[in-house]
């Protein structure tokens, strides 16, 4: 059985991870098979938005600490990082669809996706200390731009976990919906951003992920060699045919 699902419709591509009887938590070989889908995904041109979930009611339980971490532990975190690294740079907008636990690695890889939206039975937990170990998944950089340094240092040094809504209401997830809404919720989100203008959505997901690193200065100057590529792109003839037309743009057939 594959630890990694991937089903495609309608220009939205759902990666599932699959490994439901250890509540998906993450070994060598649920890693390079992630790592080999994300990659096929950025070769395809039809691939407009991605969605992160996984099997049987869980998103992630962290590392699988029965598994050896082959061929020693410093290879195999690069190869972790490398996963991530995919996931945060992908030129598509991404959405992790949280339901049950994302604990440790778990809580971290939803938050590599650009937009997380949790079921309100969902856990969010930095588990680390609890363990003894260090934080992984890019939380060290991610956490503090999403709820501060101060708050980050609590939740990893005494090893938080969230409900969906307090997730929410601390800025971790973008938004909390019933279980049994979920399913449709991100359906309608995914859907809309494939539908949506793709090269102008990675255009702008690249500006936002190195805004925190620049300057206002060299914000100003990467938005503007962005929109300037943009304007001479066909999603913007596409919508300003559409415009003159006073009809919704087809962002398929540019």
């Amino acid at each position: 059985m594959s630890e990694i699902l991937t089903t495609r419709s309608e220009g939205v591509v759902t990666v599932t991870l699959n490994r439901p009887h250890r509540k998906n938590a993450l070994t060598g070989e649920l890693v390079e098979a992630a790592i080999s889908a994300l990659e096929e995904i950025a070769r395809t041109p039809d691939d407009r938005a991605v969605v992160i979930t996984g099997a049987g009611g869980a998103f992630c339980s962290g590392m699988d600490l029965g598994a050896p971490l082959e061929p020693d532990e410093l290879t195999f975190m690069r190869r972790v990082g490398q996963l991530c690294t995919l996931l945060h740079d992908l030129p598509r907008p991404t959405i992790a669809k949280v339901e049950g636990p994302a604990v440790g690695f778990g809580c971290n890889f939803a938050l590599c996706c650009d937009l997380v939206v949790a079921a309100d039975d969902a856990v969010f937990g930095e588990t680390f200390a609890n363990l003894g170990i260090s934080v992984d998944g890019g939380a060290s950089w991610s956490l503090p731009r999403l709820i501060g340094v101060a708050k980050t240092k609590e939740i990893l040094f005494f090893g938080r976990q969230l409900t969906g809504k307090e997730a929410a209401e601390m800025g971790i997830a973008n938004r909390v919906v019933p279980a049994a809404e979920l399913d449709r919720f991100v359906e309608e989100w995914a859907q809309t951003l494939a539908d949506g203008p793709t090269s102008a959505l990675a255009t702008m997901k690249s500006l936002v992920n190195v805004s925190t690193e620049s300057s206002f200065q060299q914000a100003i100057d990467r938005e503007a060699l962005g929109q300037s590529v943009s304007f001479k792109g066909a999603e913007a003839r596409v919508a300003g045919r559409a415009r003159m037309k006073k009809q919704i743009p087809n962002f398929r057939n540019p």
